[in-house]
């Protein structure tokens, strides 16, 4: 939180605010960024509908790149790694050439099991909860040492 009176918004903030939401800033962090409280922040969200829509949109391009790694990381997926070779051009004579490897990453076990938890979590949570029904009668707690 910064002491003082909080400065007045500029048009760029929303531009920098965009930015800062596809690094991952949360809220607080924004504030701290413009060196308002936080009161001041969401207050400038109402008033400008710009910086506002900066923020939204910021926020849900990151969102959705990371999606999409961690979608990838789960089903596995294809890229493109360089690898030098070494190709002889006669009995004494040798050359480097750099060609394009397709190479795959597994699925990850880990992404895997983020996913399906937090999209099929009826199915997936690691814990169940189950309910009893009818009465305890706990008359002699002695029973149960």
């Amino acid at each position: 939180m910064v002491s003082g009176l909080p400065s007045e918004f500029k048009e760029e903030y929303s531009e920098q605010a965009y930015k800062l939401c596809l690094l991952g800033a949360i809220n607080t962090e924004i504030a701290d960024f413009f060196g308002v409280a936080e009161s001041t922040f969401y207050k400038w969200q109402n008033d400008f509908p710009v910086f506002s829509e900066s923020i939204k949109r910021g926020k849900l391009q990151a969102d959705m790149e990371i999606a999409n790694k961690l979608y990838n990381r789960a089903n596995g997926y294809d890229y493109v790694e360089q690898q030098a070779i070494k190709l002889k051009d006669g009995q004494f004579e040798e050359r480097v050439e750099v060609v394009d490897i397709v190479k795959h990453a597994i699925p990850d076990t880990t992404s895997i099991i983020f996913w399906l938890k937090n999209r099929q979590s009826a199915k997936w949570k690691d814990k169940t909860a189950t309910e009893l029904s009818g009465g305890v009668n706990v008359t002699n707690l002695t029973d149960f040492k």
